[in-house]
């Protein structure tokens, strides 16, 4: 196989693929990146079997071939090379030279034929969604998601179409972020649990254009179609927890604040939070204004946040990062918080609509 490419476009395509290879793999293939030669352009792959991407680049092909060569050390060595064209060339021992300007480095691949194939799915009947869209959707929810692998369903996010409606949830035992918005194109329903791992690689590549992107759902997989970048993932198998049933309708105590008033002080009474054993800031809810405290060996914080208060006078605890988690997503300019006891979840939601929502379990605070 011989190229030439531009430095730049290869290090871009070369980094989108590498999201997908292992670190460290107990097969040394999988820390490697398929290149092989498609036509007149060409083709990368990175995989752990997990989740799978494949790039298309523009190349001037000069021989039809293919090699795998390790990801990490690809990807420094195009890195630091001079930004222009590259030469590459590939022996039979698939020994390949890079070369560019006055450099020339030779690294040792792999047979492409001992690289694993990703599934094929059959695109029928794909989900058509605005990139923007999606990239709001994983970066407001994907935080939530369990980490633990105790309940492996909960460390995937629920994708849910119901029409032109489409909802992802994600939830960990402690917290759950729900985010919805609308289609284009109408669609058959349907429900998918979708690694949250693989969510943020596919955020990643996301461009923040609203350019049309396609999802389609097969028994195993869900293929998410950006155009030249093709991602597949495996989905979970299960049935997800009826999150409907989670979320508290009713209140007695509703607050409106300013998003990023509220922010701002939980941020700094995290800065103390953060330094005791729980991580644990308290709210208390009285006189139309919010005061939170923070205390640890290391001092203690005192901040008032001012707030329409409708209903009951309140005192609830929260661990400081899942609160800030929450708000560092959320982009309206005010919100509402509904609490029902100190013990009971609290629920946000936008002043007006339903775009997002999300509930937040309580700390225990012992007298």
């Amino acid at each position: 196989m011989k190229f030439t490419c531009m430095q730049n476009n290869f290090l871009e395509v070369i980094l989108t693929v590498q999201k997908a290879v292992s670190a460290r793999s107990s097969t040394p293939i999988l820390e490697g990146i398929l290149i092989e030669t498609e036509k007149d352009v060409l083709k990368l792959v990175g995989t752990n079997l997990e989740l799978g991407i494949q790039s298309y680049m523009e190349a001037n092909i000069i021989q039809e071939g293919s090699v795998v060569l390790p990801s990490r050390l690809l990807s420094e060595v195009i890195r630091k090379l001079p930004d222009a064209e590259i030469e590459v060339t590939v022996s039979d021992n698939n020994a390949v030279k890079i070369a560019c300007l006055n450099s020339n480095v030779t690294l040792q691949g792999f047979p492409a034929d001992e690289y694993p194939s990703l599934p094929e799915i059959s695109e029928n009947q794909p989900i058509e969604i605005s990139k923007m869209l999606l990239s709001n959707m994983i970066r407001e929810t994907v935080f939530a998601v369990a980490v633990d692998e105790a309940r492996p369903i909960l460390t995937g996010a629920l994708l849910e179409v119901e029409e032109k409606n489409v909802t992802m949830v994600c939830l960990d035992g402690y917290r759950l972020a729900l985010r919805r918005g609308m289609l284009e194109v109408p669609h058959e329903d349907l429900r998918v649990i979708i690694p949250g791992k693989s969510l943020v690689e596919v955020g990643k590549i996301l461009d923040d254009d609203d350019q049309t992107i396609s999802i389609t759902v097969s028994d195993r997989h869900v293929l998410f179609d950006l155009g030249l970048t093709r991602i597949i993932s495996r989905v979970l198998e299960g049935e997800y927890i009826n999150y409907k049933q989670i979320i508290p309708e009713d209140y007695k105590t509703r607050v409106k604040v300013d998003t990023k008033i509220l922010s701002s002080s939980i941020d700094r009474a995290s800065l103390i939070a953060r330094e005791g054993k729980n991580n644990l800031i308290k709210l208390s809810l009285q006189d139309q204004k919010m005061v939170i405290t923070s205390n640890s060996e290391t001092g203690q914080v005192y901040e008032e946040v001012p707030l329409l208060l409708e209903g009951k006078d309140l005192e609830i605890a929260f661990n400081a990062r899942y609160f800030m988690d929450m708000l560092k997503v959320i982009e309206d300019q005010e919100m509402c918080l509904d609490f029902t006891t100190g013990i009971s979840p609290c629920v946000v939601r936008p002043i007006k609509g339903s775009n997002f929502t999300y509930l937040l379990l309580p700390v225990r605070i012992f007298a």
